[in-house]
């Protein structure tokens, strides 16, 4: 079997694998949010998304360490290079820990201080929203510690053993729901604190899987001025380009609250968790492409990485956008079936988030090729400026129209502009025709975003009866609709001809049976 065959066969069993405790993940995280939003109230919700908000707002300074190690693990894994590699992973498990600690510093003086002068929240649960905020700053330098076992668990593909830990993650957050409504205490803080627990189970168990199964992550204090310095400057410019997600992310929630409250809070942190549901499925699949696509670039193989990127690119659309239309369509009705009573802003804020994650899906293939190149200065800060820009500009339009889902339309057009732009520097790093990629990877999206979403709104528009029956009938029809459309479509002749295989192997194998 060559290299490509075997490289594309394990990309396809990583990502099977992947989808598998992804789809269990789903059922699980559904249920858990479900009783967890009834078990809170909109209040302590809407407290608990804001407070975790101001703690994701360090995550830009452990990102850009998080594409670091991630990258040039996978690069020295391509080379093959092993003495570097037990160099790489000690130089930044030595990084992360002083990390944690400036994420600390900043956490309990700068962090601190926001929370309790400068957020809408009730006086009543302000000791409860520090009891949050404490624990979630546990739990997020917990986080920070564990990132380069985890990027060695996705530099050597060993996506079996991150599924089942992913498996064993959700299971505990499980019987956490349990707990939650029998222990008579708090059930904010009493949240917080269990969900703490869960994240250092987890991490301690990612740590012990690596000493055993990979050599290099043993941990020896290495010094490497060329090689830190080369890291120090990668993450560097990932630090800038990651603060300006944390600010568009974390930023929206705050202007929110400073104009409305924590129940628009509540609202938009259950349309984000949804919609985050949405976005795993293609992270699922990308997680299983990227390395390819860092050692494909790191040795040499250009044509073969830009096709990989360009299929990754494009499956992560389909797959987004067969989930994607019929909930937007269905919204209302699908999050009164999960969690009983829901108003209006809720479902606008879920169908918008929707269309951004629709979007978004194609962005990690072409990020990834980008880091890759190890030039990633002009990148970062392009990005950073742009996913900032969120920020003046949302603020504006909620002075011109106090409407709360300004700000997600903010967030679409600057992902547009963005993916533009990364695709534009990517054409600069290495060279590609801006003309293929279009060609290869976007015209074949046009007519089944087209046939799929022109005939569902006129047949949602007949099943406008909510219930059980004409959801099922409508969801048969998106999947009808979307498989026709791509087959034909949004697949080349040697796509089409591996589906054709496939079926035919598996019709014969229950022939002969």
């Amino acid at each position: 079997m060559s290299d490509y065959s075997a490289s594309n066969k394990r990309i396809a069993k990583n990502t099977l694998f992947l989808y598998g405790r992804m789809g269990l993940s789903i059922l699980v995280n559904l249920y858990t949010m479900r009783v967890i939003w009834q078990v809170l109230g909109i209040d302590d919700y809407g407290i608990y998304n804001l407070v975790g908000g101001i703690v994701l707002m360090f995550q830009f300074l452990n990102s850009a360490m998080v594409v670091s190690s991630q990258r040039f693990i996978s690069f020295e894994l391509g080379k093959g290079n092993f003495d570097n590699l037990r160099k790489v992973f000690s130089i930044s498990v030595t990084v992360h820990y002083l990390l944690a600690g400036v994420i600390l510093f900043l956490a309990e003086t700068v962090g601190l201080w926001f929370l309790n002068s400068k957020l809408n929240i009730p006086a009543d649960r302000m000791t409860a929203a520090n009891w949050v905020y404490q624990c979630s700053i546990l739990a997020f330098l917990v986080t920070v510690i564990s990132v380069p076992y985890n990027a060695c668990i996705v530099a050597h593909e060993h996506m079996k053993a991150y599924g089942y830990f992913g498996i064993l993650e959700v299971l505990l957050k499980l019987g956490i729901v349990f707990l939650l409504m029998a222990i008579p205490f708090d059930k904010l803080i009493t949240y917080a604190i269990l969900v703490l627990v869960v994240q250092v189970s987890i991490r301690v168990i990612y740590q012990v899987y690596c000493r055993r199964h990979f050599p290099e992550c043993h941990y020896n204090y290495t010094r490497d001025p060329h090689l830190m310095r080369d890291m120090f400057s990668f993450a560097g410019w990932s630090f800038l380009g990651n603060m300006g997600f944390s600010v568009r992310d974390q930023g929206l929630n705050i202007l929110i609250n400073m104009f409305f409250n924590v129940a628009m809070n509540a609202a938009k942190g259950i349309a984000f968790q949804v919609a985050n549901v949405i976005r795993n499925f293609s992270s699922s699949f990308q997680m299983a492409l990227n390395p390819q696509i860092t050692k494909l670039y790191a040795t040499g193989e250009i044509d073969r990485m830009l096709l990989l990127l360009s299929r990754g690119c494009k499956f992560s659309f389909l797959l987004v956008m067969i989930i994607a239309i019929p909930l937007y369509f269905k919204a209302e009705y699908v999050l009164q079936l999960w969690l009983g009573n829901v108003d209006s802003n809720m479902v606008v804020f879920l169908q918008l988030s929707l269309i951004t994650v629709l979007i978004e899906s194609v962005v990690t293939p072409i990020v990834t090729a980008l880091q890759a190149t190890g030039n990633i200065r002009r990148f970062q800060i392009i990005i950073s400026i742009i996913m900032i820009l969120n920020i003046p500009a949302a603020w504006v339009w909620l002075k011109i129209d106090l409407n709360p889902y300004s700000v997600m339309w903010v967030t679409i057009i600057t992902s547009l502009i963005g993916i533009g732009a990364r695709l534009v520097l990517l054409k600069e790093q290495i060279g590609f025709s801006l003309k293929w990629f279009i060609r290869i990877t976007c015209q074949p999206l046009i007519a089944p975003l087209i046939l799929t979403t022109i005939p569902l709104y006129f047949i949602s528009s007949f099943l406008d009866n909510n219930t059980i029956t004409n959801l099922i009938l409508f969801v048969g029809c998106t999947l009808t609709l979307s498989a026709v459309s791509i087959y034909i479509f949004g697949l080349t002749k040697r796509e089409r001809n591996v589906i054709n295989g496939i079926l035919k192997s598996k019709f014969t194998s229950k022939k002969d049976r």
